[in-house]
């Protein structure tokens, strides 16, 4: 493994040697990777990290944004930051991490603003400009530009994010400057509600948003989509009900967020944890669909990363797809956390990294392979919603390998913790056995975990 930073901060508020929730991008030979870095308990960071390699995995430079929080260097007017997400607009040659600032000006936690950060080179990174400032308390943004030159909206930047004042009502926001200012946030035509949209740009523009919704009783996967570049937003379907179960040991991943992709062809793909296929939801898998158009998707199957009634139980995926390849010839990559052993204790739960490939557009997946771990759920900062690795972890493709990030904790000293951001040396590849998914769900499974009224800081 890559250690890709290390926390620098010493404020007491938070708690240090802590890097969670790395989110990456790829283009050409550059990945950049962020990450959220001194977490608190009760949301946030000291500051956002990043680590960029321009040599393709090779070597990395790593360093924090400027004036985003109070202990950024030069100091900036949030008191925390959150949830990064990596961009890139080729038109106008800038990266762009979003993310969200938590009580600006020393004013109430609960009023949380949006903005981002442009780079020409991934390393040296301008100061904040708000993507959206109406100090209502936004969540869990996502950032993607569309890529495509015979698109006729190359160039645009796109930003999701939900209004927890008004019940995670889903927003977009567009720029077309490459991330320097941004246009009104617009909901979704019929006021659409949930959280962790991951929108994909098709090579035809179209904008594709898969996001977590909520019923009475479960979770459900989503689409809204754009295709007149971002100047309105329309729901589209819900694509599966997701059936959920909340991992031991009081880990923080009780919202089953979607990790979503696309190949060279548009063809979206969206990933995430589901315990349908196990008996009594002992246990989860991922699943995967797909669709070429954001309309129709494939019936869920499972990503046989390990057998049917193993009992290891797999979350927080992070999904990558070789822009490269597409179709049948498509190669994917989904790296995520899993326990060896569902029903374990938070003094028992194992908690480890792995991956599992597929060479086939997902038609056929290696079985699990170990990356780091095994991690004592002690070792993680703890959060009001419990030990924290991340919310979301990211894999990235470049020259044919996937880059994983991930992070990985080591036993603390005393109350410092050894938490810190990891990728794969070399990265990982598609090639190796592989096992064909199913979909043939469990007749006895038996979710019974309802919606979740949790933030996602």
């Amino acid at each position: 493994m890559v250690r890709l930073s290390t926390d620098p901060y010493t404020n007491s508020t938070s708690q240090h040697q802590t890097e969670v929730e790395p989110d990456t991008l790829s283009f050409g030979s550059t990945i950049v990777s962020a990450f959220q870095v001194g977490r608190f308990f009760d949301g946030g960071a000291s500051n956002i990290g990043f680590a960029t390699s321009t040599d393709g995995g090779a070597s990395w430079t790593n360093g924090f944004l400027p004036k985003t929080t109070v202990f950024a260097s030069p100091a900036g007017i949030w008191s925390r930051a959150s949830d990064p997400a990596v961009a890139f607009d080729p038109k106008h040659g800038n990266w762009v991490i979003s993310y969200l600032g938590l009580a600006p000006n020393g004013s109430s936690l609960s009023v949380v603003d949006v903005a981002d950060s442009t780079s020409k080179d991934g390393i040296h990174w301008s100061n904040p400009v708000f993507i959206n400032n109406d100090h209502h308390f936004n969540d869990k943004n996502w950032s993607v530009c569309d890529t495509t030159p015979t698109s006729p909206f190359y160039g645009n930047c796109y930003t999701e994010f939900d209004d927890f004042t008004q019940g995670d009502l889903e927003l977009m926001s567009t720029s077309t400057d490459g991330g320097q200012t941004w246009g009104p946030s617009l909901a979704v035509s019929n006021g659409v509600h949930g959280i962790g949209g991951q929108p994909i740009v098709q090579p035809n523009g179209n904008v594709v948003v898969p996001f977590v919704g909520f019923s009475a009783v479960k979770f459900l996967l989503k689409v809204f989509s754009s295709s007149d570049g971002g100047a309105s937003w329309v729901f589209g379907r819900t694509i599966a009900p997701i059936f959920f179960r909340h991992p031991a040991g009081g880990i923080r991943a009780g919202i089953p967020l979607p990790s979503a992709e696309i190949d060279a062809a548009g063809t979206v793909y969206v990933t995430w944890s589901d315990c349908r296929f196990e008996k009594s939801c002992s246990s989860s898998d991922l699943l995967l669909t797909s669709s070429p158009d954001g309309l129709n998707w494939t019936h869920p199957t499972r990503i046989p990363a390990d057998p049917i009634g193993s009992g290891v139980d797999h979350f927080i995926p992070g999904l990558g797809v070789d822009r490269s390849t597409s179709g049948s010839g498509a190669h994917l990559v989904a790296a995520f956390y899993y326990y060896p052993v569902a029903n374990c204790t938070s003094a028992t739960c194992a908690l480890q990294v792995g991956y599992t490939a597929s060479a086939d557009g997902g038609a056929s997946w290696s079985r699990t392979a170990q990356l780091a771990g095994p991690m004592s759920l002690s070792w993680l900062p703890n959060t009001t919603q419990g030990r924290m690795v991340g919310d979301y972890i990211s894999t990235s493709f470049s020259g044919g390998v996937a880059y994983p990030a991930f992070a990985v904790a080591n036993p603390p000293s005393g109350t410092t913790f050894d938490e810190a951001i990891y990728t794969v040396a070399g990265g990982v590849s598609t090639t190796g056995s592989a096992t064909a998914a199913t979909d043939q769900d469990s007749s006895t499974s038996n979710a019974t975990d309802s919606s979740s009224t949790d933030t996602a800081q």
